[in-house]
């Protein structure tokens, strides 16, 4: 599945993008009718807050809810997806697919991470470097939550 998220689904294109999924996040300003183009043309899921917009575009969801989680719990009523699908492979800034992370870019990396096991991955568009941390580890729950579909805790 690819999606497409407006400018005002920042936080739940990221998680998206944690799972996995291919998902565009649009820009602000961007026009409607771009929007519902590079939907079509891309065959990507359009997630919105705006009626008017998703009663304009097939594939649309109407996302509901306030934060990450509460977003992500709306598109999961309204579309079966996987949120283990393939965890941690997209850059959650860009969408860029990670690359294993080169020895340079490891001894970068903060001394406590490189301690690790890895994987150490690499955003091969903004340089960006990722690694199993704190904040991995609860995105992971995050996800592993929403596909038990159990009720989550609310986003710090």
């Amino acid at each position: 599945m690819r999606f497409l998220c407006d400018e005002m689904l920042v936080r739940l294109a990221r998680l998206l993008r944690a799972a996995g999924y291919d998902t565009y996040l649009a820009t602000d300003g961007e026009a409607d009718a771009a929007l519902l183009r590079l939907a079509r043309d891309e065959g990507r899921i359009l997630l919105t807050r705006d009626k008017r917009l998703a009663a304009a575009a097939p594939e649309s969801v109407l996302v509901e809810g306030r934060g990450a989680m509460a977003e992500a719990e709306s598109l999961s009523r309204a579309v079966v997806l996987d949120w283990n699908f393939a965890p941690f492979t997209r850059c959650v800034m860009d969408n860029a697919r990670l690359r294993q992370a080169s020895l340079d870019e490891i001894d970068r990396m903060p001394e406590s991470a490189r301690a690790g096991r890895g994987p150490f991955r690499a955003c091969p568009a903004c340089g960006r470097l990722y690694w199993p941390g704190s904040h991995v580890r609860r995105m992971g729950e995050r996800l592993e939550g929403l596909s038990n579909g159990a009720p989550l805790p609310p986003q710090a």
